[in-house]
């Protein structure tokens, strides 16, 4: 297992088109999005994301997949926290956002 690589296939131009969709909900929704937005920004470059082999060969791929649900009850949550700290806790969600979609990370065959 040692000497294994990721690769990214997540372009700049997949990265700024999330941001224009999501800059204009998050204005539509009065900020609310800002709350959703964590999970699809993050997890968009984890699912275009292989595992190599020393030789650069493909093994697997990165898989993450998160329901609807399970992320409306997690942010709003934290809408709350944040709320209630003027903000500061939106800061802390970001965090808790990684470490929930790095433990739902599955390696899938390609």
């Amino acid at each position: 297992m040692l000497g294994h690589k990721f690769r990214c296939d997540f372009s700049l131009g997949e990265a700024l088109g999330m941001i224009i969709v999501w800059l204009i909900l998050t204005v539509v929704t009065f900020g609310l999005a800002a709350f959703v937005l964590p999970y699809y920004f993050l997890k968009a470059p984890m699912n275009r994301t292989y595992v190599l082999d020393r030789d650069g060969n493909v093994i697997s791929r990165v898989s993450v997949e998160f329901s609807f649900g399970d992320i409306l009850g997690h942010a709003l949550i934290w809408l709350i926290l944040s709320i209630v700290t003027l903000g500061l806790a939106y800061l802390v969600f970001w965090a808790a956002v990684i470490r929930r979609l790095l433990n739902a990370v599955e390696l899938k065959a390609v």
